[in-house]
């Protein structure tokens, strides 16, 4: 049992992650830092983003179109299996992923 505080935690460099649970061997949830943009990127199943602090500006390709989903704290974008997408943070921000073990 712990408490976290995402504001206590501090990476030493853009998606570092605290690892939070596992569960059953394969989805991961952890808890990133950055203050970077991630890279353009497809899951192999879902994603679960949460921004706790910050701003993300989370851009998503449906076809040829890019869409842009501005998320603040306590809000969530839902990836599913084969959606590409990338977070640009507003400034540093911490993100809570919940997703399948191994995936990008």
């Amino acid at each position: 049992m712990r408490k976290i505080s995402p504001k206590d935690f501090q990476a030493a460099r853009a998606w570092e992650a605290m690892p939070i649970d596992r569960i059953d061997g394969r989805t991961t949830i952890r808890m990133h830092w950055t203050d970077r943009a991630y890279k353009w990127h497809v899951n192999d199943g879902p994603e679960v983003f949460v921004v706790l602090d910050g701003i993300v500006d989370m851009h998503a390709r449906k076809g040829s179109e890019v869409i842009i989903y501005k998320l603040g704290a306590g809000e969530i974008f839902h990836a599913e299996d084969g959606d590409e997408h990338v977070a640009h943070p507003i400034g540093p921000a911490r993100v809570l992923v919940i997703e399948r073990e191994g995936s990008v």
